[in-house]
């Protein structure tokens, strides 16, 4: 594991990684770790959209364009990334939140976005796909 044994995610679980192609996380390891020089949370695990990048792009977070200097390669839609938490609940308040996969979701994000916002926008799959309503 790349990160502290005690980051947890929203469900209070054991923090799963969030993508890896692109590779996501301020430290580039595929988690949506929280702590040292990260200070604007990159700690929400996105399935972005097209309706979100657009949204981002409106308020000057351009996602789609690459930074390599960043190690950024430019987002489309359908990727997995760590979004920071004020940005993504700006683009909830807006009507464009993104998907969310709330087992590769930093439990800090709580501080600011209750489970109950970020549960309406779950995209996670139990592992026993049954328990799902059809």
């Amino acid at each position: 594991m790349n990160g502290p044994v005690s980051e947890r995610n929203v469900l209070g679980e054991e923090l799963e990684p969030c993508g890896t192609e692109p590779m996501t996380g301020f430290l580039r390891d595929g988690c949506c770790h929280t702590g040292g020089d990260d200070r604007v949370m990159h700690t929400i695990c996105a399935v972005v959209s097209a309706e979100f990048l657009v949204h981002q792009a409106s308020i000057g977070n351009d996602l789609t364009t690459p930074r390599p200097e960043f190690r950024f390669p430019g987002l489309v839609p359908g990727d997995r990334w760590c979004v920071t938490a004020h940005n993504w609940a700006r683009a909830h308040d807006d009507g464009a939140a993104a998907p969310v996969v709330l087992a590769s979701t930093n439990e800090s994000v709580l501080r600011l976005i209750p489970i109950e916002v970020l549960r309406q926008h779950a995209v996670d799959v139990p592992a026993d796909p049954s328990a799902l309503d059809l």
